[in-house]
């Protein structure tokens, strides 16, 4: 093989091992900086999800039924905007945003951009979806951050965590908690 071949290898496998090696830190978040983070949390389901062009990037546009407010005040609908999606051939994912169907439900700890736009809270970090085990009807949640490796600031380390087919009853109390702090917290 000539040296200008191997050279345009190795290049390229560079060039893939750098794109590989690009990764998203999501930060270790407690309910209650969730909630602190949060303009509105709210039990929702997917309705519709569409993903266009906005300068020069794809977004996934997604709507949902709010089904139940646990803080602040949102229309009976909600339209959340997320970074990646796919237009045409093309598709672009970010690790660490979350993704939708119609008929998914979840809480979603909700924070405003600058924009005006919906859009999820530290986005794995702030989606918890909800299953339903077929057999018993029973439902818990599951948080999209609990399979992700975190950062803990207070241990300066990377470990796993999140929240894990915790009933959906003993979450709402949690999170009601952690409304009830945050606010006091906030006066």
């Amino acid at each position: 093989m000539n040296t200008t071949r191997r050279i345009f290898r190795l290049v390229l496998a560079l060039l893939l091992l750098a794109g590989a090696s690009r990764a998203t830190t999501l930060q270790r978040m407690s309910l209650d900086e969730l909630v602190a983070a949060s303009g509105a949390v709210v039990r929702a389901r997917a309705v519709a999800s569409v993903s266009r062009w906005e300068n020069g990037h794809i977004w996934t546009f997604t709507t949902f039924e709010v089904l139940e407010t646990m803080k602040g005040g949102t229309p009976s609908r909600v339209e959340v905007r997320l970074i990646g999606g796919r237009v045409g051939s093309l598709t672009s994912k970010v690790d660490g945003v979350p993704r939708f169907h119609a008929g998914d439900e979840a809480f979603l700890f909700l924070a405003t951009t600058p924009s005006g736009h919906w859009t999820v809270t530290g986005w794995a970090l702030g989606t918890f979806r909800i299953a339903r085990d077929s057999s018993s009807g029973k439902e818990s949640v599951t948080q999209d951050a609990a399979g992700t490796t975190l950062f803990d600031p207070a241990t300066r380390t990377f470990r796993a965590g999140g929240v894990r087919r915790m009933p959906v009853e003993e979450f709402r109390q949690q999170l009601a908690a952690a409304v009830t702090r945050t606010a006091g917290r906030q006066r």
